[in-house]
């Protein structure tokens, strides 16, 4: 009940869409149970004797289940409050455990940061260069398995409906799509927490993917690269560990534009242009890298317009100078979502 009323509030706040119930036919089933009188216990010992072999085995006790053996890949402090147990469609079982930290403790783990701010350039060949000149490139998790899953596919559709063979060859499948779905998602998160971690101040472009998935072409690409999701990681993380996260207007011309003289040039619209000189100043530039260096100069002039000095006080959130919001973390200004109103003109 808690659970329903929550999505119905999320609901009618605009926050999501409208609540539904599981359908018969999913392959994915989940139930979210709450702690009450300890009911729900994790046992740690068995994971630090055998985390060097990659076999880190613990306990987990749960409502109505008992104790079952579980691979746990970390350990925590901190008190329980729910877990939700989650069936993927590849048989697997995972176990998601909700706890509450001391926000003390959990600041103090957050490490120093060794650069002020940077600004990321996301693309598809690498994955984002940022404006310090670093490239990090693009796994590609699709295209590495593309044959394979395309093998797998003909194979499930070549089997009868509901048969035994059908079966096992829907979990052949689905096991391949969360091992691409696994090695992306594992990119992402140690690539966030590393921006994060070395970053202050983080600033991206706001990319409206559904208009980019548009380009034919493209589309599976970017998909694969999953921009969303990296860029979801990042405002989160920033509000855990009180960093500054921004993003500038689609509209703002940062590939178009000169970091050296402020010039615009549009004859470099087009993608296949990586490498152009300024007609203004002559400085040669690297489509990506002087993108990097734009969004970092218009992130760092829209924290600029805020005018809220970061101390350790904590000040009550108000409008921004661009009419969005700004929350503090732990006296920490945070800007989830600080669009800038740049045209493209």
């Amino acid at each position: 009940m808690i659970r329903l009323d929550n999505a119905y509030n999320r609901f009618f706040k605009g926050l999501s869409g409208k609540p539904h119930f599981k359908k018969k036919k999913s392959h994915r089933f989940s139930y979210t149970t709450y702690s009450t009188n300890n009911n729900i216990q994790i046992d740690f010992g068995v994971m630090a004797k055998d985390k060097t072999k990659n076999r880190c085995w613990g306990k987990i006790r749960l409502p109505k289940l008992g104790w079952i053996k579980a691979r746990i890949h970390r350990t925590f402090n901190g008190k329980i409050k729910t877990a939700t147990v989650t069936l993927l469609p590849s048989g697997h079982y995972y176990v998601s455990i909700a706890v509450e930290v001391d926000k003390v403790n959990n600041k103090n783990q957050t490490p120093e940061p060794i650069n002020y701010a940077v600004a990321l350039d996301l693309g598809l060949k690498s994955f984002h260069v940022d404006s310090n000149g670093n490239r990090v490139e693009a796994p590609k998790v699709l295209a590495r398995y593309e044959k394979k899953l395309k093998k797998l596919q003909k194979d499930l559709s070549r089997k009868k409906v509901k048969s035994k063979n059908f079966e096992k060859a829907r979990i052949k499948l689905a096991k391949l799509h969360q091992k691409i779905s696994n090695i992306r998602n594992d990119f992402l998160e140690e690539l966030s927490s590393q921006v994060i971690n070395e970053n202050q101040v983080i600033i991206c472009e706001e990319l409206r993917v559904k208009n980019l998935v548009k380009n034919g072409r493209l589309a599976k690409s970017i998909h694969d690269a999953s921009w969303s999701k990296f860029l979801r990681m990042l405002k989160y993380k920033a509000e855990r560990r009180s960093r500054i996260f921004i993003q500038v207007s689609p509209n703002f011309p940062s590939s178009q534009t000169c970091s050296d003289c402020g010039y615009k040039n549009e004859e470099v619209k087009e993608l296949s242009v990586r490498v152009w000189e300024c007609p203004r100043c002559g400085s040669v530039h690297d489509r990506d890298f002087n993108a990097a260096r734009n969004i970092l100069a218009e992130g760092l002039k829209l924290l600029s317009e805020i005018n809220k000095p970061v101390g350790l006080g904590r000040p009550e959130p108000e409008g921004d100078a661009c009419g969005g919001k700004t929350s503090t973390i732990g006296g920490v200004p945070l800007v989830a979502s600080l669009v800038s109103e740049a045209g493209s003109s």
